[in-house]
């Protein structure tokens, strides 16, 4: 087998592990999952499982960086969006990334869920607050080259209400609902910093 050929079938069975643990982490939870079930799902051996992730937390952690940057990336091709047609006001920018962040909160419903629910492995709460101050920061510095810049203060409570809302939206029950939830939190936004 060639090198290559090598790779591209860890990469496989590396994708396998990862869409059978994102199965089995929303059917069961973190704690109730087992690790044998993920490999039988990937159809895969328990000692290539443990080859690619060391451990269970390994896979979950994975799965969350790897949902934490689908999220970034909507938000921030939606603001470039905005951008380019010549939006320039700081808050207009930051509800635009706030949509789409949201909307992938429901695309992922399952999986967001799984993440904002508060369970996880030892030390998944330190990740996830590092990862609030992360995306804190690049709120911040995202919107504050643009027209009506937004105090610190202002940009913390509406990350946190980005980060609550994303809770409801991913738990509604319906699209029909998760829309209205959308529309009634970025409205809300736009309150606390009415236009001139």
């Amino acid at each position: 087998m060639t090198e290559v050929a090598g790779s591209r079938r860890a990469q496989t069975t590396r994708a396998a592990l990862l869409e059978a643990a994102r199965e089995v982490f929303t059917a069961s939870g973190y704690d109730a999952a087992n690790m044998v079930e993920i490999a039988d799902r990937a159809g895969a051996s328990i000692g290539s499982l443990y080859h690619h992730f060391a451990a269970k937390s390994d896979l979950y952690i994975t799965l969350y960086n790897d949902y934490q940057r689908r999220q970034q990336h909507r938000s921030a091709q939606a603001f470039r969006s905005a951008l380019a047609r010549g939006e320039d006001d700081a808050l207009r920018l930051f509800i635009v990334g706030t949509r789409a962040y949201l909307e992938g909160c429901w695309e992922e419903r399952e999986l967001a869920t799984v993440f904002l629910s508060g369970g996880g492995p030892a030390g998944f709460g330190m990740l996830t607050r590092e990862r609030f101050r992360e995306w804190l920061h690049a709120n911040s510095t995202l919107v504050n080259g643009h027209t009506r810049p937004l105090s610190d203060m202002l940009v913390l409570c509406l990350t946190a209400m980005a980060t609550e809302a994303g809770r409801e939206v991913a738990t509604a029950p319906s699209r029909a609902k998760a829309r209205r939830l959308i529309d009634e939190v970025l409205e809300l936004m736009g309150r606390l910093y009415p236009a001139d």
